[in-house]
């Protein structure tokens, strides 16, 4: 399932300096969740297709804070957990446990990120603006699957470096259309986290967006295989201090 987000913004008048603070909460749903752990002689199975899934909330908290107009530094805390429940026709070998087939089974899907970034506009025109940077990202994941009497799971803190960029049209003195977000592909896995959003300016500091964000990626190794796809809606507030 796509959602749609609406989410309201403070646009704030660009001085020398600025802080920004970022607060977005809404709704989160699975649009694929693949597993097999090990990543070289588990079972592979979909915890959104073979379990059953339901949509999650959400938040995110974002600082930001831009010197000279083009230099923007942030900090973004993004946690996801989502749950999962149901059972299957086949025995399931997971983290090192052999689930029974025909058994009750929960999970739990964690992946929260802590990101800095740092980003440069390279075209700050009065109808666009593109910025690239670079995102210095700490995943905190966590894959746990239990029944009765079973339970094991797989957590991994590590760090990714990602590029991080930003594309801003104004249509018009009221309408905009922003598409952003953190993303890169390796041998090791991938990750995408993009924002597609329209905009609509109610002031200097005050407007509207709507959109939709993806987050996707994963990674393929002996210790762990695992993709995921999450659609977002999100409703939240920006406020310039």
């Amino acid at each position: 399932m796509i959602f749609v987000a609406i989410v309201l913004s403070i646009n704030c008048t660009r001085v020398s300096a600025q802080l920004t603070f970022d607060f977005e909460t809404g709704v989160v749903s699975t649009g694929y969740n693949n597993v097999r752990i090990p990543g070289n002689q588990g079972t592979l199975f979909s915890l959104n297709k073979d379990l059953n899934a339901s949509p999650e909330l959400f938040y995110r908290i974002r600082m930001s804070y831009t010197i000279g107009k083009r230099h923007t530094l942030s900090a973004l805390y993004a946690p996801l957990t989502t749950n999962y429940n149901g059972s299957v026709s086949n025995d399931i070998d997971f983290a090192g446990e052999m689930f029974p087939a025909n058994t009750d089974l929960y999970s739990t899907y964690k992946f929260n990120s802590y990101r800095l970034t740092y980003r440069y506009e390279l075209v700050r025109k009065p109808n666009f603006e593109f910025g690239l940077g670079l995102t210095a990202k700490i995943r905190d994941a966590r894959i746990a699957l239990s029944a009765s009497g079973l339970e094991a799971e797989k957590t991994n803190v590590g760090f990714v470096p990602i590029i991080n960029f930003r594309m801003f049209w104004h249509l018009n003195e009221k309408l905009g259309f922003l598409f952003e977000g953190d993303a890169l592909a390796a041998p090791q896995g991938r990750a995408e986290d993009v924002l597609v959003a329209a905009t609509y300016r109610l002031s200097d500091r005050i407007g509207f967006k709507a959109g939709y964000r993806l987050l996707e990626g994963g990674a393929d190794n002996d210790e762990v295989y695992s993709f995921a796809l999450f659609h977002y809606a999100a409703v939240g507030f920006y406020i310039c201090l």
